[in-house]
């Protein structure tokens, strides 16, 4: 697909957010937030932290839907513990609507299920891809849309980063996902109204070790790519997080107060620009290192 298809598409993916039974939402009209959250390589974390992100940002009182765009390989509703009758393979053969397929769960937030299995669908034709994004205009009521994408830079992954309001890049300290998450950020700096680029350090040892990884992508993309890119903060490595997958039980719920729970608190108050307050002493050593409001 050509880059003016391409830019098209993720134009198209902004704008369908304004729209509402066909009119135009007046500029005082609330608005989806589009957060899409991706990598560079598989492996990294990328859907525990959207799910649990989510599962913030439902806490503070938005209503928000996380769409598993990892076509062919989805587990969002794998680590929920939940079987879905429906999933965007019904979406995207024409056989149900978005909004049919929307799941409820106890966490306050509502999913939709990808297409596990279906590695036809992880490379889609540029009408299905067109279709698709058009089906997103049943999620308008969201306050919130966080996409899970594919690891990679496929032209379904550079779609929905290329039209959202964030992107989040995760990785981690090893070198091969530093590497892979410098080149999706690469993919993506050639998008003149492109999304806010920001990066999150997942699995880190230490303070020093996040800051390290951060501001050696920043600084390399801004030197080679002439892009900013947001630091967004990083999530400690955490035993809780495997025991939590493993429950099928987030572990924003299942240990609240953990290291790994509290950083995903305090992504989410930078997300959102709010002053995010924690009694405890972690919170509070969170708070003095990410600074805050973004």
């Amino acid at each position: 697909m050509n880059d003016a298809v391409h830019q098209d598409q993720a134009e198209r993916l902004r704008l369908i957010m304004k729209e509402k039974n066909g009119q135009a939402e007046t500029a005082y009209a609330r608005q989806p937030r589009i957060i899409t959250i991706s990598s560079g390589k598989g492996g990294v974390g990328k859907t525990n932290i959207a799910i649990n992100l989510a599962i913030a940002f439902a806490q503070i009182g938005k209503k928000v839907v996380v769409m598993d765009a990892d076509l062919g390989l989805a587990n969002v509703n794998v680590i929920l513990g939940i079987i879905p009758k429906y999933n965007l393979y019904h979406v995207l053969k024409k056989q149900k609507k978005l909004r049919e397929i929307i799941v409820d769960t106890e966490y306050g937030i509502q999913i939709i299920a990808g297409a596990s299995g279906f590695y036809q669908l992880a490379s889609l034709e540029e009408d299905e891809r067109s279709a698709f994004v058009d089906n997103l205009k049943d999620l308008a009521y969201a306050d919130i849309i966080l996409i899970d994408t594919g690891a990679g830079v496929s032209p379904n992954v550079l779609t929905f980063l290329k039209g959202a309001d964030d992107a989040i890049i995760i990785t981690t300290p090893e070198p091969t996902a530093i590497t892979d998450a410098y080149g999706i950020i690469k993919s993506i700096s050639t998008e003149v109204n492109g999304p806010n680029i920001r990066l999150v350090v997942n699995r880190v040892n230490s303070i020093m070790e996040g800051k390290k990884v951060s501001d050696r992508v920043i600084n390399i993309a801004g030197q080679f790519l002439n892009i900013k890119v947001n630091n967004l903060g990083f999530v400690f490595e955490d035993s809780v997080v495997q025991h939590a997958v493993v429950k099928q039980d987030p572990f924003m719920r299942s240990a609240p107060n953990s290291k790994a729970s509290q950083s995903i608190k305090h992504l989410m108050s930078r997300l959102a620009n709010i002053d995010y307050q924690e009694s405890g002493g972690f919170g509070r050593f969170l708070k003095s290192i990410f600074g805050g409001k973004l």
